[in-house]
């Protein structure tokens, strides 16, 4: 894979600043790994799991 350019890091660093939040995750020692296997035998990257489980969360509730 080529090196990427510090124009395409500017590009990509502008992207997720216009279309992103971010929010701090802090669990107890031990958990992140625990959350990282299972997301990856779910097929998921960590972040993909952690916003499915808080999009299942919030349908639920709105359901109730």
């Amino acid at each position: 894979m080529a090196p990427t350019s510090k124009a395409q890091q500017k590009a990509v660093h502008k992207y997720v600043k216009n279309n992103y939040d971010r929010i701090e995750l802090t669990v107890p020692k031990g958990k992140k790994e625990q959350v990282r296997a299972a997301a990856e035998s779910a097929g998921k990257s960590l972040n993909g799991y952690i916003n499915e489980a808080i999009d299942e969360k919030m349908q639920m509730e709105q359901e109730a």
